[in-house]
């Protein structure tokens, strides 16, 4: 019987190379194929060595590489080919990753595989711009949503934000007038406080903040791309002087590019 490879679900990270554990490390830089998103960095896809294949599967809101189920056909075809297949996500493969539809398929088909976390675009923002999404004077609670989903109107998010509780979204920057109408329609008062955090932990992120009620203006005015972060609560009002810092430093290192 023909061998049969394994297929490595790993953490890429926000995209600074020295954020990747040691374990994905180790298989980038030992990788026979190579299998990407968009987001992952161009300075983490050149730890490849020179005989690895890359392969793209990169993904916009308007525009698909390949379909998911196009995806996990690709990574079950290279393993049963016998190869082991890195399959490399931006942030960690379980948090809007869609690691969990490969690995079952995978699973499903024969394929062994191994999930690598990685730091996720969350963790990197509050890290890079210093503002914690748990304080004990501040929120006990903190919740990761998708702001670009199927059935959006129709989810529930009252509870997720307001007095003592932190909410992170990920894929809000298109959505963001329906996020900011859904988010008071469900209770939230319209000057709870967030931030938008644009290419988190990059040498060009951009930090803006603003109330609640002025989330699509302030989407607009400053021209957010993404990837990009919408942290809402008390937490993203604590320290103006460090974050102001921080973004004005992100801006400079941007201009020196």
């Amino acid at each position: 019987m023909s061998r049969i490879g394994t297929i490595f679900l790993v953490g890429a990270g926000p995209g600074d190379r020295d954020l990747l554990t040691l374990r994905a490390a180790r298989l980038i830089e030992s990788a026979e194929v190579l299998v990407h998103d968009g987001l992952v960095s161009a300075d983490i896809l050149a730890m490849a060595p020179a005989s690895a294949r890359l392969i793209s599967v990169a993904k916009s809101r308007a525009r698909h590489t390949l379909p998911q189920d196009d995806i996990n056909a690709l990574l079950i075809r290279e393993a049963k080919a016998g190869r082991d297949v890195v399959r490399l996500k931006g942030g960690d493969p379980l948090i809007f990753g869609r690691g969990g539809e490969e690995a079952e398929d995978a699973r499903a088909a024969g394929v062994t595989v191994e999930i690598v976390p990685g730091v996720s675009a969350a963790n990197a923002a509050a890290a890079a711009t210093q503002i914690a999404l748990t304080h004990r004077d501040a929120a006990s609670i903190v919740s990761f949503v998708a702001g670009q989903c199927k059935g959006l109107s129709d989810q529930d998010w009252s509870g997720l934000a307001g007095k003592g509780r932190t909410l992170v979204i990920y894929m809000g920057v298109k959505t963001a007038p329906q996020i900011a109408e859904k988010l008071m329609a469900d209770g939230l008062t319209p000057d709870v406080p967030l931030a938008v955090i644009e290419n988190a932990a990059r040498p060009e992120m951009r930090v803006v903040r603003g109330p609640l009620a002025g989330l699509p203006d302030l989407v607009k005015a400053h021209a957010i791309k993404s990837p990009a972060l919408i942290v809402i609560g008390d937490v993203t009002a604590r320290d103006d002087t460090a974050l102001s810092t921080l973004a004005r430093t992100a801006q400079t290192q941007q201009a020196q590019l």
